[in-house]
């Protein structure tokens, strides 16, 4: 596994949990989200270091209505693995609790989209897959160095 290269003080970990930060990913979120589906992917397909972005769509728990965001994925085949670092921020991300109520989800990337089933990963499987995440974006490693929190890696295979 990779080592952290950047570790946080207290009072940046603070603030990396506080609600201004919580805020300024919704809408950034909401705005990279805009431009991939208004482009089809062409524009907004991207993150730091060039990380690819597809988009999920989970089915809200408390509403029941569709609710997109952008993450980074490894895509094996039909396959997509997503991290729920959020991060490194003390709490799951929404979407990851939507996925928990319902694991019925649809990815979409710039060549297509994909109904899948979402499952949390193994111990087996995680020691797998968090080489190869940290390849693809190696700040997964400080994200795990931020929180106490066991990120949740999940893999979604065709429904």
């Amino acid at each position: 596994m990779a080592t952290p290269s950047r570790p946080l003080s207290d009072k940046q970990l603070k603030n990396l949990n506080s609600k201004p930060v919580a805020i300024g990913i919704k809408w950034m979120s909401r705005a990279q989200t805009w431009l991939f589906k208004k482009t089809n992917g062409r524009f907004g397909d991207k993150f730091l270091r060039g990380s690819e972005v597809g988009i999920l769509t989970t089915k809200g728990r408390k509403t029941g209505e569709p609710r997109d965001v952008p993450l980074l994925f490894l895509q094996e085949d039909r396959r997509i693995v997503l991290v729920a670092s959020q991060g490194g921020r003390d709490t799951h991300p929404m979407w990851y609790l939507n996925v928990k109520a319902d694991a019925n989800v649809v990815f979409q990337t710039k060549r297509g989209t994909l109904a899948l089933v979402a499952r949390e990963a193994t111990d087996a499987e995680r020691d797998e897959y968090w080489p190869r995440l940290d390849a693809m974006y190696p700040d997964y490693a400080n994200y795990r160095s931020y929180t106490e929190r066991k990120i949740p890696i999940l893999i979604c295979d065709p429904a």
